[in-house]
């Protein structure tokens, strides 16, 4: 298992620049403004803004400045889109980008047969695979294995990586190298799903794009670490295999009511709950902490995703296993893994100190 200082140090530089946008000219963008800030004691972020919340707003564009095209803000917030317009069809569409693409909208039109197929045991299927496979996807894909906030047993880690492949949200290598470049670029032009970018870019549409995430970021080296995993690179070479043969076994148990719940309803429920941390959690909520980026605590996002929605707590502290730092801020999987440590399964689990906190307040 890797350490924490080789883990946490590739991830946590922010890119030495934002742009700050001038409401009375929409095509005109001003000088770089660049800042020192330090974080907590276990590394430092050099030439990134601390961000004076109600002053400054984030600005993200696709590629250079004299290409954006258009610029806005979104209601009820202070985050300004501004990008090139990017055709959704007129561009190189590869084998994985029309693949998602069925995928995402054949869930989407199996949970319109909701209602046509709607059991009690076809919605008790729906409401565990909802949780089980949504707590994999938290615990393992996001604080185990993007942020090893944590250690598994390598036994308990590959059971809820495989949880986690059954989500429909992508292998664990794609998903892991995602996410550590959205922290690594967080609201710039190489974030991969920036709301700055627009809301429902960073909502859906950037799933669709696989050949413009390794254009502004990168391969997937940023994850080595799972791709030097034989158990890891094989799911992500048989990743529908695994889906198809889950669909199969659901209508076999069940026939239609399980597929259509199992499958459509809970993938639907899923995808949004997830996407919506990408994209609310850097639009609407409250800030706690003075994080160089747009990111929020939304209760309600919280709510439904199992605590991944105290998302200002995650971007001070990334490397916490714990999200909802408060005693009030109900985080599921945080639960879950101090369960897991008190019966000798999860070991190493990071933490802030008082003393990083007190660093990163906004106050």
């Amino acid at each position: 298992m890797v350490s924490l200082a080789t883990t946490l140090k590739p991830l946590s530089p922010f890119p030495s620049f934002v742009k700050q946008h001038k409401t009375s000219n929409n095509n005109a963008f001003s000088t770089y403004r660049t800042h020192t800030y330090t974080n907590s004691g276990f590394f430092k972020r050099g030439g990134a803004v601390a961000v004076p919340h109600k002053k400054y707003t984030f600005v993200g564009v696709h590629d250079a400045p004299d290409q954006v095209e258009s610029s806005w803000g979104i209601p009820l917030s202070e985050v300004v889109v501004a990008r090139k317009k990017r055709a959704f069809w007129q561009r190189s569409w590869n084998y994985w980008d029309v693949i998602r693409l069925v995928e995402v909208a054949g869930v989407h039109l199996l949970s319109l047969l909701a209602p046509f197929y709607l059991s009690w045991s076809a919605f008790r299927v729906f409401l565990w695979i909802v949780a089980i496979n949504g707590i994999c996807i938290t615990l393992c894909y996001h604080r185990n294995l993007s942020h090893r906030s944590f250690d598994l047993p390598k036994w308990l880690e590959y059971l809820f990586a495989y949880g986690g492949l059954l989500a429909f949200q992508g292998d664990p290598i794609e998903w892991v190298s995602n996410h550590r470049y959205h922290h690594k670029h967080c609201d710039t032009q190489r974030d991969p799903h920036s709301p700055t970018q627009g809301f429902w870019f960073s909502h859906l549409a950037w799933i669709f794009d696989s050949g413009y995430i390794h254009k502004k970021c990168g391969g997937q080296e940023n994850a080595n670490d799972l791709v030097r995993q034989p158990f890891y690179k094989f799911l992500q070479r048989t990743i529908l295999l695994h889906e198809m043969a889950f669909a199969l076994l659901l209508y076999i148990c069940g026939r239609m009511p399980f597929l259509v719940w199992g499958i459509g309803v809970a993938n639907v429920a899923r995808y949004h709950g997830t996407f919506l941390v990408n994209s609310v959690c850097h639009t609407w909520g409250t800030r706690a902490w003075n994080t160089p980026d747009l990111s929020k605590n939304n209760l309600w996002v919280a709510a439904i995703t199992f605590g991944e929605g105290w998302h200002n707590n995650h971007h001070a502290f990334e490397f916490s296993a714990r999200h909802g730092l408060e005693w009030w801020q109900v985080d599921f999987t945080w639960y879950l893994i101090k369960f897991l440590e008190a019966i000798g399964l999860a070991t190493n689990v990071k933490l802030p100190s008082e003393a990083q906190k007190k660093t990163m307040a906004c106050n």
